[in-house]
């Protein structure tokens, strides 16, 4: 399709619906009031709701001191389930679900919203891996047709990356209709999943996440996150991400996957046993001020797995890691070809290791090809938009596809035959074809 093509498609389906009224359920959660100050960006009318108006005052002023603009509070009413949820939806053209991660109580309120909805009225969840068939399930035609996943990620106004999941009974002009509006009116990144469990980004990356939680236990979290933290471009290291997102979310999401699927690599997605036993006694990461990391004044504290007790990071004795800021020094020169050879050729343990979960990370995403997207496209674009890590391909581009399948050989996991295939034959000759996407900012090791 041509670009003139594609514009006009894109203004065929904008023109198809309107899009002026959208009820936000769950809009005190930190999803649910970043979606919705997103939302009014967008969009004439938004409709904050919560159990009480209280809860639904307070993700307003969140969202407002979120984006800092005017518009939030100018396009934004409040009210309650109980008082206003019936009449909201009979108006709305879409409701954005956007509650706690639990099943149940999703099910239940979308009994409430099928009973008031209109019948072309858009219902949308923000889940970040419930199935959406299974949210569905024994909802009438209408329901089900106009249903579908918008998983944002947290938080919104500052990810675009968005995964767009359809039901099998969702109507495709619906999909369609959302994908066009989410790109160009709340400048989304979109990429369409599969309904499989924790969908394309959460199942490559809390994966990622997970092997560096049951490292921490063995090497603490202090040199899991030096040693593992640069290579795949975070913003974060893994570790202090899973503090971010909060512990309790971490399991819902590495539990579900585990136990819904049995794949290469199942049992990096188990759990650690100490976080369960630190999550009794309270401890879920930032939000309680507490898990792998916290501060005191200035002073990070570290957690040590096996005893619960925490040290300051200073007391903490790392090996010699000199050769990650070696490959730090030719990333800033944007010499990333040789930074990633640097990092293939390091010597010891420490290097070793961050090498066997770069290979997990690689192998984990071009194997899920076919299962949560068509293509490596999909799972290269929300690794980078969603999580702002370098994409597969990105790695196995700057690597070389033969330099990555005998880092993934050595690691003794398995070689995604895409790989091999390119390292025999020199094709394709990239694996990553985004032109407008600086690759540069992926590599920030140091």
């Amino acid at each position: 399709m041509s670009d003139a093509q594609s514009a006009a498609e894109t203004r065929r389906l904008l023109a198809s619906r309107k899009l002026e009224r959208v009820v936000v359920l769950g809009a005190n959660g930190t999803m649910g009031y970043g979606s919705a100050a997103l939302f009014t960006q967008a969009v004439p009318e938004v409709i904050f709701l919560a159990r009480t108006k209280s809860k639904a005052e307070e993700g307003l002023g969140a969202a407002i001191q979120q984006v800092r603009s005017p518009t939030v509070a100018s396009r934004a009413k409040v009210g309650t389930y109980d008082d206003d949820l019936a009449s909201a939806c009979a108006g709305a053209d879409l409701v954005f679900e956007a509650l706690t991660e639990d099943l149940e109580i999703k099910k239940e309120m979308f009994d409430r919203v099928e009973a008031s909805r209109r019948d072309d009225g858009l219902i949308a969840t923000v889940t970040s891996g419930i199935s959406i068939n299974k949210l569905c399930e024994g909802r009438g035609d209408s329901f089900r047709k106009n249903f579908l996943g918008l998983h944002f990620f947290n938080p919104p106004n500052v990810i675009t990356g968005t995964e767009l999941i359809a039901g099998n009974d969702t109507d495709p002009a619906v999909v369609d209709f959302i994908e066009a509006f989410s790109r160009v009116h709340l400048g989304r990144e979109m990429i369409r999943t599969h309904d499989t469990p924790a969908f394309a980004g959460n199942r490559v990356g809390f994966k990622v996440l997970n092997e560096a939680a049951q490292l921490a236990e063995r090497i603490g979290p202090a040199l899991v996150d030096r040693v593992v933290g640069p290579y795949t471009g975070r913003a974060l290291t893994p570790l202090a991400t899973i503090d971010l997102v909060g512990w309790d979310i971490h399991r819902a999401i590495v539990e579900n996957v585990y136990e819904l699927t049995n794949d290469e690599a199942h049992e990096t997605l188990k759990l650690p046993a100490y976080m369960d036993k630190l999550m009794e006694h309270g401890v879920l990461g930032n939000k309680t001020g507490r898990g792998f990391f916290w501060k005191e004044g200035k002073v990070r504290h570290v957690l040590d797995p096996k005893s619960g007790d925490y040290r300051p990071e200073g007391d903490i004795q790392l090996p010699d890691l000199s050769y990650i800021e070696a490959i730090s020094d030719l990333y800033a020169q944007a010499r990333y070809e040789e930074g990633i050879q640097l990092f293939l050729s390091s010597e010891g343990d420490e290097a070793a290791l961050a090498r066997k979960v770069v290979a997990g990370y690689i192998s984990y995403a071009f194997h899920r090809v076919g299962e949560v997207t068509d293509t490596i496209n999909g799972i290269d674009r929300i690794m980078g938009a969603g999580f702002n890590w370098a994409p597969p391909s990105v790695l196995v581009d700057t690597m070389g596809p033969g330099a990555a399948v005998k880092m993934i050989e050595e690691a003794g996991l398995p070689v995604p035959s895409a790989l091999t295939e390119a390292a025999k034959t020199g094709k394709p000759a990239r694996f990553f074809h985004h032109p407008h996407t600086n690759t540069g900012k992926f590599f920030v090791a140091g």
